[in-house]
């Protein structure tokens, strides 16, 4: 009896055993480090979430704001950060969060947030994605500095045209890989500049997360990522673990300089990021790219 691959694939049992397949792998899918069995308490911290409106950051802001902490949401969308305050205050009865406004894509945001942040607060503990007011995180020491890279910064490249707009490749996801690659290197030549200061910076993937970063491709490419993401993918809540590990936990006080992966343990970046003389001429480029005109 002869037999074709299409055969086998429109078998009912071959459907039935890929669907149960799918189900015990979601339901294997279990983190190593549980925040919620985390007893750190953050009373009297504040800390500064970025991109805290949606997805992610907003799950690390819900965390902190559990643990007693001020925390100040940092977003670009006025309405959609109201929403997230509001959702915050009454799902953890922590009346301290504040919304500020934030647009990355522009320096001049960047620094009247980080003017404000200065002007504003006595003390900063916790920074999340955003290294706009490192002079009051030295303050405030102990400090944690936690930018959210990805796994994709291996296939990045470094090319310092990039920076301007020059030679850069819109196929697929190659703009995101460089760009989180030189997450890597930066955080960890800030990590060196630091220390000795109490501050700590590390980088960390969070994981293949189901977030609404799809929402801009057509119906089809969505519907491909929703259905495959449910089984594999981990949601934006279990993608705020290792976040929130850099962020809080015990076992990571004191460690700077470093790259987590999505299950909270310690490996090895690429290796651009771990060349100390790229991360030097990495980080000088930045501050004379952003220094003031």
């Amino acid at each position: 009896m002869n037999w074709e691959w299409s055969d086998i694939y429109s078998h009912p049992l071959w459907m039935v055993s890929t669907t149960i397949l799918a189900i015990i792998a979601r339901a294997q899918r279990k983190a190593l480090w549980n925040p919620r069995a985390c007893p750190v308490k953050l009373n009297g911290k504040t800390a500064v979430v970025t991109g805290a409106n949606t997805g992610i950051g907003k799950f690390i802001a819900l965390d902190f704001a559990r643990r007693g902490a001020q925390v100040i949401l940092a977003c670009r969308s006025e309405a959609r950060g109201t929403a997230a305050l509001q959702e915050i205050r009454e799902s953890t009865g922590n009346q301290n969060i504040h919304l500020r406004l934030l647009d990355t894509s522009s320096l001049d945001s960047v620094r009247k947030f980080a003017a404000r942040i200065l002007e504003e607060e006595k003390e900063l503990h916790i920074l999340v994605n955003n290294a706009g007011a490192s002079d009051l995180l030295k303050k405030s020491a102990p400090a944690r500095i936690v930018n959210v890279s990805s796994m994709n910064h291996w296939r990045g490249e470094v090319n310092f045209d990039h920076f301007r707009g020059h030679n850069l490749n819109h196929v697929m996801d190659a703009t995101y890989n460089h760009t989180k690659l030189h997450n890597v290197i930066w955080t960890n030549e800030l990590a060196r500049r630091l220390q000795g200061t109490g501050v700590t910076a590390n980088s960390l993937h969070p994981g293949v997360v189901m977030t609404d970063v799809m929402r801009n491709y057509n119906f089809i490419i969505r519907f491909l990522f929703n259905l495959v993401g449910f089984f594999f993918f981990k949601t934006a809540e279990e993608g705020s673990f290792s976040p929130i590990y850099c962020a809080v936990s015990e076992e990571a006080e004191g460690i700077s300089g470093k790259y987590f992966n999505s299950d909270c343990s310690l490996v090895l970046p690429a290796p651009p990021a771990r060349d100390p003389a790229l991360g030097v001429k990495e980080y000088e480029f930045c501050e004379r790219l952003t220094a003031k005109p």
